[in-house]
């Protein structure tokens, strides 16, 4: 029996092209959600290079005492030439070449080098960094266009949602890691005087080299930057919203820094007496027993005694949770608070502004506690100072928050929080930097001894 001419030809169609059909509709099948996440983000993220020059030698006299040589003896032993590389992740934000990182990773770099997936190279320079957020942007130029990835949103993460994190752990480039969100607004506190507020905590596994990548939802949206900051993490990563990195983004492109808002309040936790007195059933919010005259706060309508219960929607935990919470918040950022007064939740509308410079004595008075001056030579002879910088205490008021913690006229500042303080405009520069005036760390020299004191007005 002769067989068709179509038919022969069909089979041959069939043994050809059949098993290519069955193998397109399979690799479509694979392509799952996070897969297309990757290919949609995975160029934009970068592999962040970065070399450093090694420190100034120890302080030989460290250990005898608390000598304030620990905290200045880099001023007089300069660095060795041993250069050390490290490295890290970051995402390109933009066409222009604007790549958001972790302030720790380019942290101290004399060079930083960049590589994209298809791997050109690049040298980047920093644009801004802000320790306090942990967050930088460093820029590459390229005149062939460039990937990029928007950021999205994190207001509207759920506990349990699948995500995804890129970067470059070990050296290992382009490696993803996924997961669940764990928890939200989670508070990590990183050294002594480090609390960084509202983390999106995850158990994709997060290592230094990939601190800076992107995190991810399923959509490709990016919802966080990845960040190793918690050394003792096993089996859990954290990454810092990017609602909350959108607002220090912005500034350090605009003005290379982070212009910190002043809200002019002081506030204090809520014990369990305070907590029974305000008929609150769990713990919950912070109490406001100081408001600035001429405040943002004090404008807005805010009151000693109000009771603080969550910021643009977000429940406020304690006094730790508030000071992070508004650390994301920038010069004429605008604010809504949830108030508790006599029994009745109430709505207040803030926007914060800088602390204005004739304003930075009375402040220091009205808060602190103290009247400074400024050091120089001549009145550092006169009046025997060990050292002609700084602010020296020429008065400290009764029972204020410097005086209850033990700081004499003579002391001089040399240090408000992570700010080195020489002179005047660097104190007045310091202090623009205090949104939340209800914690201060101060390094007082007392003689040619050095010691750090925590105000809380």
């Amino acid at each position: 029996m002769r067989v068709p001419l179509r038919w022969f030809w069909g089979l041959v169609v069939f043994i050809v092209i059949g098993p290519s059909l069955a193998f397109t509709e399979e690799h479509f099948n694979r392509r799952t959600p996070l897969v297309r996440a990757v290919e949609k983000v995975g160029p934009a993220v970068v592999n962040i290079y970065t070399t450093e020059i090694s420190g100034p030698a120890r302080n030989p006299f460290s250990g005898f005492g608390n000598n304030l040589f620990d905290q200045f003896f880099k001023d007089f032993i300069p660095p060795t030439k041993t250069e050390r590389r490290s490295l890290g992740s970051g995402v390109l934000i933009n066409g222009e070449g604007f790549i958001l990182t972790n302030e720790h990773v380019i942290a101290k770099a004399t060079k930083i080098q960049v590589t994209l997936s298809d791997k050109r190279e690049f040298d980047a320079s920093v644009i801004g960094a802000d320790m306090k957020s942990d967050l930088a942007i460093i820029k590459i130029n390229s005149e062939k266009p460039l990937p990029y990835v928007e950021m999205g949103r994190s207001d509207d993460l759920m506990i349990g949602e699948q995500v995804l994190a890129i970067g470059n752990p070990f050296g290992l480039q382009h490696t993803v890691t996924t997961g669940i969100i764990s928890a939200l607004n989670r508070n990590i506190r990183a050294g002594e005087n480090m609390v960084y507020s509202d983390f999106i905590q995850v158990d994709a596994s997060i290592n230094p080299g990939n601190s800076g990548g992107p995190l991810l939802n399923i959509n490709g949206s990016l919802i966080g930057i990845n960040t190793a900051i918690y050394q003792k993490a096993e089996g859990i990563g954290f990454a810092i919203p990017i609602d909350h990195a959108k607002r220090i983004v912005d500034e350090l492109i605009r003005y290379g820094k982070v212009r910190r808002g002043w809200l002019g309040v002081s506030v204090q936790e809520l014990d369990s007496q305070l907590r029974r007195h305000f008929n609150l059933d769990r713990q919950r919010g912070v109490l406001v027993v100081g408001v600035a005259e001429n405040s943002p706060a004090g404008k807005a309508g805010l009151r000693r005694g109000d009771i603080i219960l969550a910021i643009d929607d977000h429940e406020v935990e304690n006094k730790s949770d508030f000071r992070g919470r508004m650390a994301s918040y920038t010069v004429s950022s605008s604010i809504q608070f949830s108030i508790l007064r006599d029994g009745k939740v109430k709505e207040h509308q803030v926007r914060v502004t800088a602390i204005p410079k004739n304003y930075v004595m009375e402040f220091t008075r009205t808060w602190l506690g103290l009247n400074l001056q400024e050091n120089n030579e001549r009145f550092a002879r006169s009046n025997r100072l060990a050292t002609s910088k700084g602010m020296v205490v020429m008065e400290v008021v009764p029972n204020s928050a410097a005086g209850k913690i033990g700081i004499n006229p003579g002391d001089i500042v040399r240090q408000m929080n992570q700010d080195r303080v020489d002179n005047e405009d660097d104190y007045n520069k310091a202090v623009a930097e205090i949104n939340n005036p209800d914690r201060i760390l101060l390094l007082v020299q007392r003689g040619r001894q050095g010691y750090y004191v925590t105000l809380e007005p």
